[in-house]
């Protein structure tokens, strides 16, 4: 199980595929109607989506990051907390220059 496993490639795979899976799941949910591309376009564009998805993507490594801190799993944290970073820098720029 991938609880157990401690390494830095995990935790930088993992939350690079969580918030990817989250932003599939409130395309489907929430902008049915639209296409995938147009979804996409509408989200780079629109700052109030930006932080919605952006929100819920930090939320969910935040988990990840509170679930291997519990198991003291120290290199894979690291992993975690390098992309949140970076996510989060990234939504930052998004909002500060659309």
């Amino acid at each position: 199980m991938f609880l157990t496993k401690n390494n830095l490639r995990l935790g930088l795979i993992l939350v690079l595929i969580g918030p990817l899976i989250g932003l599939l799941v409130i395309y489907r949910v929430s902008f049915p109607s639209l296409s995938f591309r147009e979804f996409l376009d509408y989200f780079m564009h629109d700052n109030k989506v930006i932080t919605h998805v952006g929100t819920l993507s930090l939320l969910s490594n935040a988990l990840l990051f509170a679930l291997y801190v519990h198991f003291d799993k120290s290199e894979t944290f690291k992993g975690i907390f390098i992309v949140t970073l970076f996510y989060g820098v990234s939504i930052l720029l998004l909002k500060l220059f659309n």
